[in-house]
């Protein structure tokens, strides 16, 4: 059997990862303000503080599926 760099766990974290940045993205999104109105909501702490968080705990998920090191099939009859 090939050993590949990723397992099933890796590519699990990796999509909770992506995914859990698109809602931080998503959360940051919204109406912006124009030259005639002013929209106060761009200043809200859902976007300045908590979705930008929810992005960074998106991006350490996916450093960690990416540094997450496969168990190897070898290892265990080696080492039981």
């Amino acid at each position: 059997m090939k050993n590949f760099a990723f397992d099933r766990t890796n590519y699990i974290l990796l999509a909770i990862g992506m995914a859990t940045v698109v809602i931080g993205f998503i959360l940051m999104s919204g109406s912006g303000s124009s030259e005639n109105t002013f929209d106060p909501e761009i200043f809200s702490a859902m976007r300045i503080k908590w979705a930008p968080l929810v992005c960074f705990i998106g991006f350490a998920f996916i450093i960690y599926g990416i540094m997450h090191r496969p168990k190897d099939q070898n290892d265990k009859e080696v080492n039981p």
